[in-house]
């Protein structure tokens, strides 16, 4: 990614989280919002953010689980270790964050396991993979919502129900064009070589031989993915447990905060529930982050949950930990890697 292109994604992720925090907090008593924070219980704050750091780390952890599959499978081969494959996860993470519908996360990953040793067909494989069991995961879980419990759903999302329809649509999509592409990846390969000769007449793209190049990458990755997965169902099987334990992960965090401001009324599952739905609602968008639909849907949604003055503060603090605090860790370990591990590397091959 250019320097230039990435600025300007920073940028806009900024100006859309500026803007968001100024709605958010535009006339309301700060001062109150903030007592309301310091009142939540630390006993509370402690497994909310130890889930969100659970969020990240599962990842990892799948990354290291098919890389070690695949090592297993061939002689003198070198994964990388588990401590690592979680930084690989962090990276992912922070990238995603700042770019339209998460992007940008797993070329960057690709990069660095790639830089790393790892093979690279092995690499595309583990994260086709990863991608693949977090959105069947997703589709599977809102259509388990959608079946039933779909009065109280609609009754508590109001307006944003139709969001959810379309988030949980554009899930069912993408799975169904991921396994097409897995399936049939001859057809999917016609269409879409169809799809950019109607771009270019209508001028909305530039003919380029490197497109058609990157389309047949992609649909090989996948075809992979696929020949890997058949023989390795032991694998896929884990891969979506931990998924499932991951997912549920962040909304479990959302009732932890329900806790730690001591209120009640509200059962687990609705709150566990309600949070799933802003997820698929929002987790297709193309913001960065999914900032400020977030969290307007997050107001309209728990406004019968988190009563009182508490629910900005609730917003704030489980918005705050599983996507900022998180962001600002990635970040962390994305300067670390760029300037201590990587001169480090450099230095060494200059050496050698």
């Amino acid at each position: 990614m250019s320097m230039k292109k990435r600025m300007l994604q920073i940028a806009l992720f900024l100006v859309i989280m500026l803007l968001t925090f100024y709605a958010l907090f535009s006339g309301r008593d700060l001062s109150e919002i903030g007592q309301a924070i310091m009142n939540m219980s630390f006993w509370y704050l402690v497994p909310a953010i130890a889930l969100a750091v659970f969020f990240v780390s599962a990842e990892g952890f799948m990354i290291w689980y098919l890389l070690r599959s695949m090592k297993a499978q061939k002689d003198g081969y070198k994964a990388s270790s588990l401590p690592r494959c979680i930084q690989y996860s962090f990276i992912g993470f922070f990238y995603s964050g700042i770019t339209p519908s998460a992007t940008g996360g797993q070329p960057v990953q690709l990069y660095y396991m790639n830089k790393d040793g790892n093979r690279g067909s092995d690499s595309t494989v583990v994260l086709m993979t990863v991608a693949v069991a977090y959105k069947f995961i997703l589709v599977i879980m809102g259509l388990g919502i959608l079946l039933f419990w779909l009065n109280p759903l609609r009754q508590e999302l109001g307006n944003y129900f139709l969001l959810y329809l379309l988030g949980l649509a554009l899930n069912v999509i993408l799975v169904i064009l991921i396994l097409g592409v897995m399936l049939f990846p001859k057809v999917i390969l016609k269409a879409a070589l169809l799809f950019e000769g109607l771009f270019i007449r209508l001028k909305i793209w530039k003919p380029s031989d490197k497109r058609e190049e990157k389309i047949n990458a992609f649909i090989d990755s996948y075809q992979q993915a696929v020949a890997w997965l058949k023989g390795h169902k032991g694998s896929l099987l884990v891969v979506l447990f931990v998924t499932f334990l991951q997912r549920c992960s962040v909304f479990v965090l959302t009732y932890m905060v329900y806790l730690g401001f001591g209120l009640e009324g509200s059962s687990a599952m609705k709150v566990i529930l309600l949070q799933a739905a802003v997820y698929i609602a929002v987790d297709m968008l193309p913001l960065p982050g999914a900032q400020g639909i977030t969290e307007l849907m997050y107001q309209t949604v728990f406004i019968h949950v988190f009563t009182g003055a508490y629910l900005i503060p609730s917003m704030l603090v489980s918005r705050g930990i599983n996507f900022y605090f998180l962001l600002i860790v990635s970040l962390g370990i994305v300067l670390i890697n760029r300037f201590v591990f990587d001169r480090r590397k450099t230095a060494k091959a200059v050496r050698a």
